[in-house]
């Protein structure tokens, strides 16, 4: 029996995200057990750069849910992710997750290559903005396969699966999360599989998930993308990723060894501004 954790990065009760994975769930063939998690009613702190994670084996040392999430997607045998779309971007909740992932780090063998997919719904056709590219991030930052993502459209509550076209991209994302892994089509990243890219003259490309360079070729019958791996492709593959842990910790060397000629350069800033602050409770 496989267990299937759904990840739902919406607040509204019985919507289009918890719909979408409940209909996924209901496509998967294999005998699987599905739990939700509603990402946003968790505690999550903001990363504040202490780096502590590093040192610690126990992860990260801020007191909130971040250990109960990832505890339970540790247990998972597969993740499903949906998300909605606001303001043409995924909710502020994925972010703040992923600001977390060098703690990561410290469950990396739990973690590592779990299969996944995602579903990202938008009100307006053409308006999801960088919820797929959130999808992306979220699933690759958390070290699991992303097996498949895409995009759906729905705006009134129930009515995503009103769309015959919806329901099929459910099955097929059903299908994907334990069929073997099929390789990416069109125009994606050699280097972590991403679809978003940027631009720039001299046909160069940078793609926006992991952030790798490379060059678009358009002289066959298809253009294509040449990535050039850099020294630091953290999120090529389990390697890579703990070779950036270990960057990191080299990091953390350099801080102790420089550590009071930058307190020096620091102490030059310290000269008293004006800060709002929140105000009390």
């Amino acid at each position: 029996m496989k267990k299937v954790l759904g990840i739902v990065a919406s607040l509204r009760n019985v919507g289009n995200c918890e719909i979408m994975v409940k209909e996924i769930g209901r496509g998967i063939t294999v005998p699987h057990e599905l739990q939700l998690m509603r990402l946003p009613e968790f505690n999550l702190k903001y990363c504040n750069g202490c780096y502590r994670c590093l040192m610690a084996k126990r992860g990260c040392v801020l007191k909130d849910d971040l250990a109960t999430i990832l505890d339970a997607i540790a247990s998972a045998d597969a993740i499903i992710l949906a998300v909605p779309t606001y303001f043409l971007a995924g909710p502020a909740c994925l972010k703040t997750f992923v600001d977390r992932g060098i703690s990561f780090y410290s469950r990396a063998e739990q973690l590592w290559g779990k299969p996944a997919v995602g579903i990202g719904i938008a009100g307006i056709e053409g308006k999801e903005g960088s919820t797929l590219l959130d999808i992306e991030r979220f699933l690759t930052t958390l070290m699991a396969q992303n097996r498949s993502s895409r995009i759906v459209y729905g705006a009134l509550p129930g009515e995503v699966v009103l769309n015959q076209a919806n329901r099929s991209v459910a099955k097929e994302l059903a299908t994907a999360l334990f069929a073997a892994p099929q390789p990416e089509q069109g125009l994606c990243c050699t280097c972590c599989g991403g679809k978003t890219f940027r631009f720039y003259p001299g046909n160069r490309v940078r793609c926006m998930l992991c952030s790798e360079s490379g060059t678009l070729v358009t002289g066959g019958e298809q253009p294509a993308i040449e990535m050039q791996q850099s020294e630091q492709p953290f999120l090529a593959d389990g390697t890579a990723a703990l070779n950036h842990r270990d960057w990191l910790l080299g990091m953390l060397g350099r801080f102790k060894e420089q550590k009071e000629s930058l307190a020096q350069v620091r102490a030059a800033y310290e000269d008293e501004v004006a800060w709002l602050r929140p105000s009390s409770e």
